[in-house]
């Protein structure tokens, strides 16, 4: 497993973020073979080259799009409008004519001819989404209506399908991102002065719950394009990680501080934990109520739960509640475990669970149908298992043993494995 960390310390833009990767050691190659995939007829050109942020040598990256003159000196920006990316930290508008203008539906059909593999397709088009509803919603009009004017469109299709292509090339299966600097300030845009953070990107932050801390800037450290990459697939915190690479994006100006974005991809230190057991020992409760107690945590969500006789101290005879949960499900077994039983307190540890996949399907007998559950390992499934209440029911139904229900679904679902392997 891969994972990215972006540290977002002067904001983050497409641009940057594509720069930061390639500096990483994306394949340029392999990034330029995916978006000329694209029928962008417009799109001519990238150019990446070495740049000087502050003290810091950093990767800048640029799109030279037909009939359109790039300002990217300092303080020229592109127009900002219904999505447009425009230039990191850049606040001035600059009108130019020349691309198409497209809507959502235009650019997901663009996305869905290209023929990218499927899973840059199905990230591209989940940020587009993001960006289109943050955009409706701040502008009062629907996601069909958006539209992703001038060159704007034009950059802002490369940066997220670049960013999808970019991810699925490096294999990176999770991305996080710090918490993210907001500025002050305003911009000027189509439609006249808007605040710092612009609409869409707050609405954007405030959809993922984005962690965000005050900085200095009265420049944009954070585009739509860059929030919609974030919001759509990072987690917000700091992973433990062993470290492969890192690579440096340049923003397009220069501020008081490197406006550089940083991406370091790793793999996980160790497995995070995903699961926990909470226990209970009680030596003073009527053992009839056990049985309700189960029944209230299976149906609450408990993966498993089980009792075990102990000796608890004066060598009175007790019994100890363990249950197996999944994390996010931890406070409410637990408040469970403390209503329902004679228990003062429940303790609670972390656990990693290492899962087999699992496959329910029906088998014909000769006294009715019965569910098998199929055990898979890499897709493949290597053992199977009727479900005892359904053998159960046919044998009471049919006045048959129900080990003889048992022994041919059994020996059914065993011809259904080998001819799956074969």
């Amino acid at each position: 497993m891969s994972i990215l960390y972006c540290d977002c310390f002067s904001g983050i833009s497409g641009d940057m973020f594509l720069a930061a990767l390639l500096d990483a050691g994306l394949p340029r190659d392999q990034l330029e073979a995916m978006l000329r995939r694209l029928d962008l007829p417009e799109y001519e050109s990238m150019d990446v080259r070495k740049v000087r942020r502050g003290p810091l040598e950093a990767t800048l990256l640029e799109f030279h799009i037909q009939g359109v003159e790039h300002a990217h000196h300092e303080g020229e920006a592109h127009e900002h409008h219904h999505g447009d990316e425009h230039h990191h930290g850049d606040e001035h508008t600059h009108h130019h004519h020349g691309p198409p203008q497209r809507n959502l539906g235009d650019i997901v059909q663009l996305i869905e001819r290209s023929g990218l593999p499927e899973p840059v397709r199905h990230t591209a088009k989940a940020i587009f989404e993001k960006l289109a509803q943050a955009e409706a919603k701040v502008h009062g009009s629907t996601v069909e209506e958006v539209h992703f004017h001038e060159v704007g469109a034009t950059d802002s299709i490369l940066d997220i399908v670049g960013a999808a292509a970019a991810l699925h090339i490096l294999g990176v299966d999770q991305v996080y991102s710090s918490p993210l600097p907001i500025g002050t300030g305003h911009v000027q845009t189509q439609h006249g002065l808007l605040p710092l953070p612009v609409p869409a990107t707050l609405e954007l932050l405030q959809s993922a719950h984005a962690p965000v801390v005050p900085s200095p800037a009265t420049k944009e450290l954070l585009t739509p394009t860059g929030a919609a990459i974030l919001a759509t697939l990072a987690r917000f915190e700091q992973p433990s990680m062993t470290l492969q690479r890192a690579g440096t994006g340049a923003g397009q100006r220069e501020m008081e501080w490197p406006n550089v974005l940083r991406v370091l991809i790793g793999t996980p230190a160790e497995p995070p934990d995903t699961h926990v057991e909470l226990e209970t020992n009680i030596d003073d409760m009527n053992p009839q109520l056990f049985s309700p107690t189960m029944s209230r945590l299976f149906a609450a969500g408990a993966l498993d739960v089980f009792l075990t006789p102990i000796y608890m101290k004066k060598n009175r005879p007790g019994t100890r509640i363990s249950v197996i949960a999944r994390e996010q499900d931890e406070q409410k077994l637990a408040d469970i475990l403390l209503r329902e039983t004679t228990t003062l307190g429940v303790r609670a540890k972390g656990l990693r669970r290492y899962e087999a996949g699992r496959e329910m399907r029906r088998i014909q007998t000769r006294w009715g149908d019965v569910a098998v559950k199929f055990k898979l390992l890499e897709g493949i499934a290597v053992q199977a298992t009727p479900e005892f209440d359904d053998c159960a029911r046919l044998a009471e139904a049919n006045r048959v043993p129900v080990a003889l229900v048992v022994q041919e679904a059994q020996v059914l679902a065993l011809s259904q494995l080998r001819s799956d392997s074969n």
